[in-house]
């Protein structure tokens, strides 16, 4: 009788057991790696949003601060105007949609002609992001935990 090689099946039930242990550790670090990286995002596109407005507003003296879509381009390659500044790119001056947002956040800037506030919500709270975020002229990014809807000046400044 010869004796056959192999694995037999409690040794791959075995194997099995401990790469689902593995994997049912591992799986909630990363989803919070992926929501910190978003949020990390969402700080730096406010910070490039704050240097454009104050870039646009300075190019652009009787306008003032613009809207994110005249920060963007218009085409390419890029002509700046009053409408179309050429400060940030495409898909930052488009990322005010619902989804997908850029980096799991919508992004919204409302200006008028001597301010702005600029504001970044996750697309899906707890999931793309736990912290909504926001600024105005002052250049100060401040953070609501766990709901959208930052407000500058109340809400807790960013370190």
């Amino acid at each position: 009788m010869k004796k056959q090689k192999g694995f037999s099946l409690i040794e791959l039930l075995i194997v099995v057991a401990i790469i689902l242990i593995i994997a049912a550790i591992a799986i909630p670090n990363l989803m919070r790696a992926r929501m910190s990286a978003n949020e990390s995002s969402a700080a730096g596109s406010l910070r490039t949003i704050n240097t454009a407005e104050v870039s646009y507003a300075t190019t652009y003296p009787t306008v003032g601060f613009g809207a994110l879509t005249s920060l963007g381009p218009s085409g390419t390659p890029c002509a700046p105007t009053s409408t179309a500044g050429c400060f940030i790119d495409t898909f930052l001056a488009n990322s005010a949609s619902a989804s997908p947002g850029k980096d799991g956040y919508t992004f919204t800037v409302t200006p008028t002609a001597t301010t702005y506030t600029s504001l970044a919500n996750p697309v899906t709270v707890n999931q793309s992001g736990t912290r909504s975020f926001c600024s105005d002229q002052s250049g100060v990014i401040y953070y609501k935990a766990g709901a959208a809807g930052c407000v500058p000046g109340t809400d807790v400044p960013l370190q």
